[in-house]
């Protein structure tokens, strides 16, 4: 038999492996931060009509600016949180995934450096070795907050084109205040590459694919849009609206940012089936947006329980909870999965994050926990 050819895999790819976060079938899911609840009947119908026409029409093209979509995304960000923006300040892609590989195609590149923090989402290096950067991580706080202090002196010191800062943050949870956002901000303003002898700004992508599970208060960085305009708010449609299969993400930005987007964007890159089912499902932003009361209340009795139990609980935003440490994490999160409980191996040494569920799944979670630490 001949001999394969070998391939001409880049060579800083020769040891990476792909994302893999388990997919298991069990009882109890609780890795990847979903809604526990799919979508009601009356959003499957509608989904379901409005795919039905589209698909009428996939004989054409979509539409490659998506206007109807981004309308409707404005109208819900404006719901939500009170704030109206333009469907020129609107973008939308195949999940957050695609947006920061957008973002970061334009911003980003050869010979550039984007900055992050320890302890945070585990594609951002990802994201930025598909954009052939440098990625330079500063510490957190040992409360894993942010540590302002040190952000500002990593956006003086590596000059980053963008700095990628999850609010809030996963795996943690844990939520910067608009003051310290200010701060970054105003930093920021001139600390990206040198291009043609004028220092430019870090463009700052606070992501918030958390935001709607903040606790009341907690404001959104969407406020500072208006008086920074190297700022871009990065949000999803999979986790608080319940939406993870249908891959849609979102972000809201100076019209400059759209515009720079635009030059790198792949044509007709949003379907026209994920169009039409992502405005169908918009139209029920309402009943999606009651649930998250009662997810809250939950995850705060989790964090609560668990502190209880003696383990260290940093105060989460989001919709699951980070807690330990364990001597041997890989043995518990094992030992939960003999016992049909799926949760995530991620974040500091020694720590465990498991996602908010159903009330029946929070339960299994309490027991088995129990069962495995006596």
């Amino acid at each position: 038999m001949e001999q394969s050819p070998l391939l001409p895999l880049r060579e800083e790819l020769a040891q990476v492996t792909p994302y893999g976060a388990p997919q298991l079938d069990v009882a109890a899911r609780l890795n990847v931060n979903e809604n526990p609840y799919p979508p009601s009947p009356g959003m499957i119908a509608d989904i379901t009509q409005a795919v039905a026409r589209a698909a009428e029409g996939l004989n054409r093209y979509p539409d490659r600016d998506f206007t109807a979509l981004r309308k409707a995304l404005a109208g819900y960000v404006r719901r939500e949180s009170g704030l109206s923006f333009p469907v020129e300040q609107i973008w939308a892609a195949n999940g957050s995934n695609e947006v920061m590989a957008q973002l970061l195609g334009a911003y980003a590149g050869p010979g550039r450096t984007v900055l992050g923090t320890e302890y945070s989402y585990s594609m951002y290096p990802e994201y930025v070795r598909g954009a052939h950067s440098r990625y330079v991580r500063v510490p957190r706080r040992s409360d894993y907050n942010v540590d302002v202090d040190a952000l500002l002196q990593g956006l003086r010191e590596v000059s980053p084109s963008v700095l990628l800062l999850a609010n809030p943050n996963n795996p943690t949870g844990t939520a910067s205040s608009e003051a310290e956002l200010i701060q970054i901000l105003q930093q920021a303003r001139e600390t990206g590459p040198v291009i043609d002898d004028r220092r430019t700004a870090t463009v700052v992508v606070v992501d918030e694919a958390y935001a709607e599970f903040r606790s009341p208060g907690q404001p959104s960085a969407l406020a500072l849009l208006e008086k920074f305009p190297h700022l871009v708010v990065s949000r999803t449609m999979s986790k608080s609206f319940g939406m993870a299969g249908l891959r849609l993400g979102y972000l809201v930005a100076a019209p400059e940012v759209i515009a720079d987007i635009m030059r790198v964007r792949l044509p007709y890159h949003l379907s026209a089936l994920t169009q039409a089912a992502a405005i169908a499902a918009l139209g029920h932003a309402e009943e999606q947006l009651r649930q998250l009361a009662e997810l809250r209340e939950r995850r705060d009795n989790l964090a609560s329980w668990l502190e209880s139990k003696g383990y260290t609980v940093p105060r989460t935003q989001a919709n699951f909870v980070l807690f330990g440490p364990f001597p041997d994490r890989h043995q518990i999160f094992s030992d939960l999965l003999d016992r049909g409980v799926l949760i995530r191996e991620v974040g500091p040494e020694g720590f465990l994050r498991v996602s908010i569920g159903t009330s029946q799944e929070d339960q299994a979670f309490r027991q088995a926990l129990e069962e495995v630490t006596r």
